[in-house]
């Protein structure tokens, strides 16, 4: 469904008038937004997105398997668009739903403007891929081989090994009388193959899949040259045809329908409801098909009609299909050609502070401490926190949220060990993370057998929030303890992933927890938050409030500075024209989609809209209003968009503690200075690198601010290693 009913006409009148004689710009390989529409289209934005992270992967100084790590999650991230954003928009179409999106497109339009765009994409990646990053690879001694450039020797030692360890896993699926086309699951790597019976004449098409358990790229004996997986299947295919003339090969791809929707009646048992889910996902409706751009047209028009695709909803590739099979290079032990590790520094108020020594509670019954990973801990932080409270035999209960954890969660351990030592511990474990349902449901399950009380989230609304609670009992009585973060407790996205956490025991805000997991756990429905901004309820007014108090600031000197995610609420971004218009300056900071358009005059002169693109994921969410003066500051887990502020438990705090705001802005000085990873939005919805000058970046200069503030600090320990940093996942 649409991501608001809010049409584009309810902006103000003047709006889209102005707006059509302003927006004019180069035509680029992107389809041209709605010219007389003041939002950006929310799927094309997306997908100027993901040709950002493309290319990261075209930077001649990135270190190359750097580059190579980054074509894979440009390749994962469309596998993700088409499973869930095309799926919908093919859904509204099928239905015939005559609504338009807020920038005037129908989902028809919608459709066969994402067609243009990942066409393009899809030969620039692999334009990318073949001429400028397999060459690189070479002179680093890894070479990407085909069958075609190996020779007699290697040949026969890949014989081998598909004799041994590939051909026993292959099953050649026939399609005749008795044989009806075969399910083809989602994401797999396919070959589509004719053969002919020589003594009949008759032809056949069979489908083999190649494994998925089985390594995408085989190396050679000399560990320096590998050969793609699906090419050795091509080239022995006739053994597992014998007696047939294997006409032609093709690989292939098919993309499903991976949205969950839970049908009215099965949320009584949300737990069995979105298990069900998770093995229909497997049978969604085809949207997409990648094919080998030789493939032979009756091969081609047999997989369109038996998929019941469009032949728009074909994607032909030349060269290797699938990048994502690149994270398997990537994991090669080459450090020379990857990132230098970051090693994250204990954050200087938890110096000295581990599971046998140090008291954590001590440090935040004096002081509210910031964090911020990658940069700093996890481990030693947020962790620290849980495995200290699951110990200590001074603490009553313990109330957490988990979105999305790590395979080896140490903090669901940490749990676990609390139940068992006879503590109150309430986990909400949020069953809706898209792609994480799976493992959710596993970790549900060991945390209900340890005797955790277990909620699985509210039916209707995701529970987005980063909040756990501690409650403790001292000589002075009960005392509470929280952290409130902008990213999820998984300790492996902390080293990948840019967030922000706070950890405190102001009375106030720990009340305002107190009170958000009753609402969880309980039926309460009119909740009164004394600092606690909280979705779905009071978080959209309160910062459209904040939004037009700095555009009736009486001196105007109205600033407002946001860092996120994602910009997509209609309500907020005509809040903030409406500040533009009246001489607020506004900077945004927006990794991802943005549907705001900026400097158009009359409508968003004064504000400014730039991206971070580089080795960390920039996902924390900060909030600023104010002139630096008198700032408000806040920090937390929603993005500007309607899903966030209408349809999830989300939580946004106040940070006030001086010590930390300044951290807060020196955070976004960064990011408002960089121009190495920075990129800037125009009005006309293009994004352009920012012009080099000082070669800030982003990254380097938070990991030298946080070097330097561990020095400073007397009682520091060395800094701790929590692995290296690398990662960019949307």
């Amino acid at each position: 469904m649409p991501d608001s009913a809010t049409s584009a006409t309810s902006a103000t009148p003047d709006v889209a008038a102005g707006l059509a004689e302003a927006t004019t710009g180069v035509v680029r390989e992107f389809p041209r937004p709605t010219p007389d529409s003041p939002y950006l289209n929310r799927e094309l934005s997306w997908l100027e997105f993901n040709h950002r992270v493309l290319a990261q992967a075209d930077v001649n100084d990135t270190p190359v398997l750097e580059r190579a790590k980054f074509l894979a999650i440009f390749s994962s991230n469309l596998d993700e668009f088409f499973q869930v954003r095309v799926a919908i928009l093919k859904e509204q179409q099928a239905a015939r739903l005559g609504g338009t999106s807020p920038d005037g497109l129908t989902p028809s339009e919608q459709l066969r403007a994402i067609r243009v765009a990942v066409a393009d994409l899809t030969d620039q990646a692999s334009q990318v891929f073949s001429e400028r990053v397999v060459p690189v690879l070479a002179a680093a001694g890894i070479f990407v081989c085909g069958w075609g450039e190996i020779d007699d020797d290697d040949r026969e030692y890949l014989g081998e090994v598909f004799d041994d360890r590939i051909f026993p896993v292959l099953t050649p699926l026939a399609v005749d009388p008795g044989h009806p086309f075969p399910h083809i699951s989602s994401l797999s790597l396919n070959l589509a193959v004719l053969v002919r019976n020589p003594r009949t004449g008759e032809r056949r098409f069979a489908r083999v899949k190649v494994p998925d358990p089985l390594p995408r790229f085989v190396p050679l004996p000399d560990g320096e040259r590998f050969v793609p997986l699906e090419q050795i299947i091509a080239a022995r295919l006739g053994e597992l045809f014998p007696g047939m003339e294997v006409e032609s090969n093709c690989a292939f791809r098919v993309t499903r329908d991976a949205d969950l929707d839970l049908e009215e009646g099965e949320a009584d048992d949300l737990l069995a409801a979105i298990d069900l889910n998770l093995r229909r996902r497997r049978f969604g409706e085809a949207v997409r098909l990648e094919i080998d751009r030789d493939m032979p047209a009756e091969v081609r028009n047999l997989l369109v009609h038996e998929l019941e695709l469009e032949e728009d909803d074909v994607y032909e590739i030349d060269g290797l299909i699938d990048l994502g099979g690149l994270w398997a290079l990537y994991r090669l032990d080459r450090p020379n050609l990857k990132d230098e590790p970051w090693m994250p520094v204990i954050p200087p108020a938890l110096a000295g502070i581990d599971d046998s020594t140090g008291d954590i509670f001590a440090v935040l019954r004096n002081k509210d401490v910031l964090v911020h990973h990658p940069y700093e801990s996890f481990t030693a932080s947020v962790e620290a926190f849980i495995r200290q409270a699951a110990a200590d035999p001074h603490v009553l209960a313990i109330k957490q949220t988990l979105y999305r954890t790590s395979g080896d969660s140490a903090i669901v351990k940490a749990l676990i060990d609390a139940a068992e030592a006879g503590k109150q511990v309430v986990v909400l474990v949020e069953l809706k993370a898209r792609f994480d349902e799976k493992a959710n449901i596993a970790w549900a399950r060991a945390l209900e057998e340890a005797g955790v009380h277990v909620v699985y989230g509210l039916v209707g609304l995701k529970t987005h929030t980063k909040t756990a609670l501690v409650v403790r009992n001292e000589p002075d009585g009960l005392r509470r303890y929280c952290h409130v973060g902008t990213g999820n407790y998984n300790a492996s996205t902390a080293r990948l992933y840019e967030d922000i956490g706070l950890l405190t025991s102001d009375e106030d805000l720990t009340a305002d927890l107190g009170r958000l997991f009753n609402f969880l756990t309980g039926y309460s429905r009119h909740v009164q938050y004394k600092c606690l901004l909280v979705a779905n309820t009071s978080l959209r007014v309160r910062l459209t409030e904040l939004i037009r108090n700095e555009k009736s600031d009486p001196d105007g000197s109205g600033r407002i500075v946001m860092k996120m995610n994602s910009l997509v609420d209609w309500d907020l971004i005509t809040a903030l024209y409406e500040a533009s218009s009246a001489g607020v300056s506004i900077d945004l900071i927006v990794r991802g989609i943005c549907c705001l358009r900026p400097g158009v005059p009359g409508l968003s002169e004064n504000i400014r809209v730039r991206s971070i693109i580089g080795r960390y994921l920039e996902h924390s969410r900060i909030f600023a209003f104010g002139g630096r003066a008198e700032r408000h500051y806040y920090i937390g887990s929603a993005d500007l968009m309607p899903r966030n502020l209408d349809r999830r438990v989300e939580a946004v705090t106040p940070v006030v503690d001086p010590k930390l705001t300044a951290r807060l802005q020196e955070i976004l000085d960064v990011n408002l200075a960089d121009d190495v990873l920075a990129w800037e939005l125009d009005g006309d919805g293009q994004w352009s690198r920012v012009s080099p000058r000082g070669r800030k970046n982003t990254h380097d200069r938070l990991q030298d601010l946080a070097m330097a503030r561990a020095r400073r600090d007397p009682d520091r320990k060395s800094p701790v290693s929590s692995g290296p940093g690398t990662g960019f996942r949307q």
